[in-house]
């Protein structure tokens, strides 16, 4: 039976920061993932011939600088591009546009509320004064409130004077942003619909929550944490795809040693007197190993490799409480053509940043409405990026490849998801995005639309939940993914976790990862 350091559990970027950093330290490790290729969400697949798609999750924003500098992925062929723009066209043919350029982006405000003009550049300072605030606390391992040892309560003190340290006008936005809907929370700073709504989507994605559900405010604050060469907020989009992350991450992790078999399902964790011996494969093999980190969800984790008989009973009733509601769903379009937006006719930069199907805030809630009791939304939000202006090699000359990104799609529809239920709602986002480009429908060669149902299927996310769980605040910091157990450690001694399912949460963000080796090492 061969034998390692460390076996990690599943190739996404998480599991890869993990095994990169605990190679580099010298650790013998081994990553098996059971797809024939690596990435788990963040992939680049050529799903139709000269159409290559980030077929999950598209953009790059969270990755942490720190991970992208330790890691030098640079070196290994990370080339982030930056999406410049937000346009948000309007049903009645006007549109708003976000741009990275000061004075135009306020010119452009100013159009719809000279009010939200004066206040933007205000409300920007705040959140990047929020996201600094919350920054530290990205790379902290969550020490446990109700524990008397030692590390915790040193934990407990460096937290309480961090937020101290904030004094009490930026210690009260915090508790704001951790508390209030994030409509509630844009109301207090704009009269523009478009503006709030567009601005209020950050919160609601990946969550079965709509604008006006208390706590989105953070999950939109979470997204603004996005940082691209210090710039916080920059979102990009990486040359070739999501897929080069992870290569990139690989590519780090195998030079400093790490082996990765793909086409290496799991069967179970090896746990034999309480402690965590290797895994088992589908196929019999056995593998040895002195610890075992799991990037899997703690559902698929914990309930699923390793089995509640090795759990206590309290945990493993947490572990089945913890939710996941997947909410979000993808459609990707190759096209013949550019989309020809009435609102903003022509070929032009609002095409090379996201294009935002947000109106208003009360058309958001009216889409959360319907999933809420157990439809798609009619009316979708989406988030559309046209990758092929940024990276031409995505689609062949002269042709594009669109990614849009829905809300809401729940896991739960009601009568469940079918092939026709799957292409119902595909036609319904086709048809709500070609009121505002009607062109759309006569320049799609083909298309591919990926419901949470498919994403729990092909990636093992489950319920098809982007963030390994909802970001909400009882599964948030030193409750992520249960009480007392937040330090990426388990009740199985030597098993830990690294996924999104643990503090800090989801996107392509490594943080997690990156963690949970610090604490392996003992570094944090």
């Amino acid at each position: 039976m061969a034998s390692y350091d460390a076996v990690v559990i599943g190739a996404g970027h998480n599991s890869l920061v993990c095994a990169a950093y605990l190679a580099r330290a010298g650790r013998k490790v081994l990553v098996v993932e059971r797809r024939e290729r690596i990435g788990g969400a963040a992939v680049t697949e050529e799903v139709f011939p000269g159409f290559r798609f980030s077929v999950f999750s598209y953009v790059v924003s969270l990755l942490r600088p720190e991970i992208i500098r330790e890691l030098e992925l640079p070196r290994h062929g990370l080339h982030i591009l930056p999406l410049e723009s937000t346009f948000t066209p309007l049903p009645d043919g006007n549109y708003l546009a976000q741009w990275n350029d000061h004075d135009q982006n306020r010119r452009e405000l100013a159009r719809h509320s000279l009010r939200d003009a004066e206040a933007y550049d205000e409300f920007g300072l705040m959140l990047h004064q929020m996201a600094r605030a919350v920054k530290p606390l990205l790379a902290m391992a969550p020490p446990d409130p109700t524990s008397l040892s030692f590390g915790d309560l040193m934990g407990m003190k460096r937290l309480g004077e961090h937020f101290r340290g904030l004094g009490v006008k930026r210690f009260s936005m915090l508790t704001k942003l951790l508390t209030m809907s994030s409509a509630d929370f844009l109301d207090e700073w704009f009269e523009s619909e478009p503006l709030k709504a567009t601005k209020s989507a950050s919160g609601i994605i990946g969550t079965l929550l709509g604008p006006r559900s208390p706590g989105t405010a953070y999950v939109l604050l979470h997204h603004y944490m996005g940082e691209l060469d210090g710039v916080f907020r920059a979102w990009g989009f990486a040359k070739g795809g999501n897929g080069s992350v992870t290569a990139a991450i690989a590519g780090a992790a195998q030079a400093a040693g790490a082996e990765i078999r793909t086409a290496a399902p799991v069967a179970q964790v090896l746990v034999k007197h309480g402690r965590a011996r290797g895994v088992l494969l589908d196929d019999g093999e056995e593998i040895g190993a002195k610890l075992v980190v799991s990037g899997a969800d703690p559902r698929r984790t914990f309930l699923g490799l390793v089995g509640e008989q090795h759990l206590p009973g309290p945990f493993v009733d947490s572990i089945r409480r913890f939710r996941f509601r997947g909410s979000s769903a993808k459609v990707n379009l190759a096209l013949g053509e550019l989309p020809d937006f009435a609102a903003l006719p022509g070929r032009g930069p609002h095409l090379r940043g996201a294009v935002s199907i947000s109106p208003s805030v009360d058309y958001l809630e009216r889409a959360y409405d319907e999933a809420k009791y157990g439809e798609y939304s009619k009316r979708p939000y989406m988030d559309i990026v046209i990758p092929s202006l940024l990276d031409p090699q995505m689609a062949p000359p002269g042709k594009h490849v669109m990614s849009i990104f829905v809300q809401y799609a729940p896991y739960q529809l009601n009568g469940g998801w079918t092939d026709a239920r799957r292409e119902a709602f595909g036609d319904t986002v086709v048809d709500t995005l070609a009121q505002y480009a009607p062109n759309l429908k006569n320049a799609i060669l083909h298309r591919q639309v990926v419901t949470p149902a498919d994403i729990e299927r092909i990636v093992g996310l489950s319920e098809g939940n982007i963030f390994q769980g909802e970001l909400s605040l009882q599964q948030m910091f030193f409750l992520r993914p249960v009480p007392a157990w937040a330090k990426y450690r388990t009740p199985v001694s030597a098993l830990w976790q690294c996924g999104a399912g643990t503090h800090p949460g989801g996107g392509v963000m490594g943080a997690s990862g990156r963690n949970a080796a610090m604490q392996i090492l003992g570094r944090s």
